[in-house]
């Protein structure tokens, strides 16, 4: 079994910013892979199915970003898991927007969700770095995650959505580097396709 845990804020004013994009994955998954309706277990919103040949959980925490690792602690322990089992998703300030990328183990790098997992499973987990980009200085960074992502975001964010949901059950049994390279070329196809558009508009 994998538990798959997507970060974020919970509640209505939150849905909808780039600190809960993680939220917004694993929403993608449950939808693809008609995972079942989701009920309160764990401190948060659980489901659980399959992806592919694999059991899995999927967790959205409802403790809010700064104590998420409460939630996956107590999901974990309650499913025998190891922090080999977890993969989290999560937004990266580092990354561009619409990049992905995996790794396991390492620091928090400032995420306050991610240090508090750790703080309660150890480092060793799988984190899938969901690229938001960076509004430029720290200064701005607290208002740039807790807003809302623009509307020029969703010409990338939804194709990512639907890349990472179509490519999850890789994910889930292991093969990180197929989840990459399938999910690289369904976006570069998509940013091809959007990059055409843009010409013709400019065209005409």
């Amino acid at each position: 079994m994998q538990l798959l845990v997507g970060l974020g804020n919970p509640g209505s004013k939150y849905a909808g910013n780039r600190h809960n994009i993680g939220f917004m994955a694993i929403d993608a998954i449950a939808d693809l892979h008609r995972f079942p309706s989701w009920r309160n277990r764990f401190q948060g919103h659980a489901s659980e199915g399959r992806l592919g040949e694999t059991r899995a959980v999927l967790l959205k925490p409802a403790t809010f970003m700064n104590e998420s690792g409460r939630s996956v602690g107590e999901a974990m322990r309650w499913l025998k898991l190891k922090p080999a089992d977890v993969v989290v998703f999560y937004d990266e300030l580092d990354l561009a927007p619409g990049k992905v990328r995996i790794k396991i183990g390492g620091g928090a790098a400032g995420h306050n969700g991610i240090r508090s997992i750790a703080s309660h499973i150890g480092p060793d987990f799988k984190r899938v770095r969901l690229g938001i980009g960076h509004p430029g200085h720290r200064d701005r960074v607290h208002r740039y995650v807790l807003s809302d992502f623009a509307k020029s975001d969703h010409d990338w964010l939804g194709p990512l959505l639907v890349a990472v949901a179509d490519n999850a059950a890789m994910l889930a049994a292991g093969d990180d580097a197929g989840f990459m390279n399938r999910t690289a070329l369904a976006l570069g196809s998509q940013e091809k396709a959007n990059a055409k558009r843009q010409s013709r508009k400019l065209e005409t």
